[in-house]
């Protein structure tokens, strides 16, 4: 029997509140890829989920010791496709495949602790688990918004290449870990690019920031500020009553399936797009280190290829559903707006000062940012003649 905790808290709501729309997670997803990826993320999720089911009917029958109990918060709603419901698809899976040995209860943001404290809750073990972004720390820790590629950086499959194979994974636990956070992480979730954000007016240059106020996260808000937007962060559940009172003028938040869902069409009339700042945005389960050494070595697999498979079917999720959204835009009455060429590379230019600004400041942030640039480079020796281009698509 599968069992899923849920505990619902309002932080504020919009139309089409997330709590109300239940997102099914019965079962493992379809996969539903494009070209880029299908085979890639298809075989991953195929083979994580197998290894997990594997383990579980190979191991001995569960004794005291070998059983997990987690209290699991959420940053964001189980109920928002992509990013938060991979954290309701762990807790099933993982309960299905041990047989009940182990469980997460699943707590919505805010039910234990603020969503911005997920990461010292977990650290001091108030609770035993947390899944947010990386991104959400970088107050504290700099190059912690790296694990949530950064502006103009990897594409989703190229990051997951990149966390998986290319040592960012151990990177991330040595960077918390000399910090000294108490955690264990596991990419859980990866979404492909999110929108430019939603506009009250349009935007024609980098001009138009100057006096904006408008909730931005990550390292991009580092960027817009450079031409005088005063950048607030606060969680997904706020920002369309902010946006309706004014309190905001603007906000990224997600990508069209996400957030549609928020209100966002309802309350700002223009979307720009490409995600410059967010080619891949990721979500970890963050575990509680002496939680986490306290599972055995049999449910510590599990939890890792759950969320590999969490991580395939997340990016499956985006893709299938986005173009989808995009279709209703029109009737809608939601303005569609391409930065133009220009534009982008003058926000690709503050950028790398921005960054290159951060690098010189802390090493941890240089040596990370300089291994996801090496690996960019190598990569698009492959990409660039293996993939046909996104404008192929639209040629007769």
């Amino acid at each position: 029997m599968v069992r899923l905790w849920r505990f619902a808290v309002q932080e504020g709501s919009g139309p089409e509140e997330p709590s109300n729309t239940r997102v099914s997670i019965k079962g493992v997803y379809a996969l539903a890829f494009t070209h880029d990826f299908k085979c890639f993320a298809g075989r991953a999720a195929a083979i994580a989920l197998t290894g997990a089911l594997a383990l579980s009917a190979l191991s001995a029958p569960a004794t005291a010791q070998d059983e997990v109990r987690w209290k699991l918060q959420t940053a964001f709603s189980p109920d928002l496709p992509g990013l938060g419901s991979p954290a309701a698809y762990l807790s099933e899976q993982v309960d299905a495949a041990s047989g009940g040995r182990v469980q997460i209860r699943v707590f919505e943001p805010g039910k234990l602790v603020p969503t911005l404290e997920i990461a010292e809750a977990v650290s001091t073990g108030k609770i035993q688990a947390g899944f947010s972004a990386t991104a959400y720390e970088q107050g504290q820790v700099p190059a912690a918004s790296l694990f949530n590629s950064p502006p103009f950086g990897l594409k989703p499959w190229a990051f997951m290449a990149w966390y998986y194979e290319g040592g960012g994974h151990e990177m991330l636990q040595e960077l918390f870990q000399d910090e000294g956070y108490n955690i264990h992480f596991e990419l859980c979730g990866l979404t492909g690019p999110e929108t430019a954000g939603w506009y009250k007016e349009p935007i024609e240059s980098v001009e138009d920031y100057d006096g904006m106020n408008i909730r931005f996260a990550g390292l991009g808000s580092e960027v817009i500020k450079q031409y005088g937007a005063s950048v607030t962060l606060m969680g997904g559940s706020k920002i369309f009553q902010a946006l309706q009172t004014g309190q905001l003028d603007a906000t990224e938040f997600s990508m069209p399936m996400i957030d549609r869902l928020l209100g966002f069409d309802k309350v700002a009339n223009y979307n720009l797009f490409p995600g410059w700042h967010a080619p891949a945005n990721a979500v970890y389960l963050f575990v509680n280190s002496e939680s986490w050494n306290e599972a055995s070595e049999a449910n510590q697999a599990l939890v890792k290829n759950v969320c590999r498979a969490a991580t395939a079917t997340s990016l499956a999720q985006n893709e299938y559903n986005n173009g989808q959204i995009l279709e209703t835009y029109q009737e809608k009455g939601v303005n569609i707006q391409d930065i133009p060429r220009e534009t982008l590379k003058k926000l690709q230019a503050t950028t790398e000062e921005v960054l290159q600004a951060e690098a010189e400041r802390d090493a941890d942030f240089k040596r990370i940012w300089q291994s996801q640039k090496d690996f960019q480079k190598t990569h698009r020796l492959w990409e660039k003649r293996a993939h046909l281009p996104a404008d192929f698509y639209d040629s007769e």
